[in-house]
């Protein structure tokens, strides 16, 4: 289990409301866009992060974490495990307060190195399923 409920939580609710989304597009048939949509629903602001820097969801969609010109509080990784440790690197590099990984992707590596740097890190749930979950 890498994250307790406490973790989960704190990222929930405690740490800000701006999510960075990497993989999030318009296409409605992806995890990503439903998940973003119920981030939505529970108030926070996403930001789609995607080598199209589509308009998502009426948010504005960046091509890199590095391309996007405010604090972000929480980076919400919808890649594969083996491009998502680059990802968590870059969410240190910007000053994000927290990782969270979807559910299948996995890096022990890239957990300990973020971890590391100060931030929290949740790998392989999902704040969708985790929100009502924790009331």
């Amino acid at each position: 289990m890498h994250a307790d409920d406490a973790a989960v939580r704190e990222i929930l609710t405690g740490l800000g409301d701006t999510w960075a989304v990497v993989g999030l597009s318009n296409n409605a048939s992806r995890a990503a866009y439903g998940v973003a949509a119920v981030l939505q629903r529970y108030g926070k602001r996403v930001v789609p992060v995607h080598p199209k820097a589509e308009t998502v969801h009426g948010e504005q969609g960046y091509a890199s974490l590095a391309d996007i010109p405010f604090p972000v509080d929480v980076v919400d990784v919808f890649v594969n495990s083996d491009l998502a440790g680059p990802v968590a690197d870059e969410a240190v590099a910007i000053g994000a307060k927290a990782v969270w990984y979807q559910l299948g992707v996995i890096d022990e590596d890239a957990y300990r190195r973020t971890r590391d740097a100060g931030l929290l890190m949740v790998m392989d749930r999902c704040p969708a399923i985790e929100i009502p979950r924790l009331g």
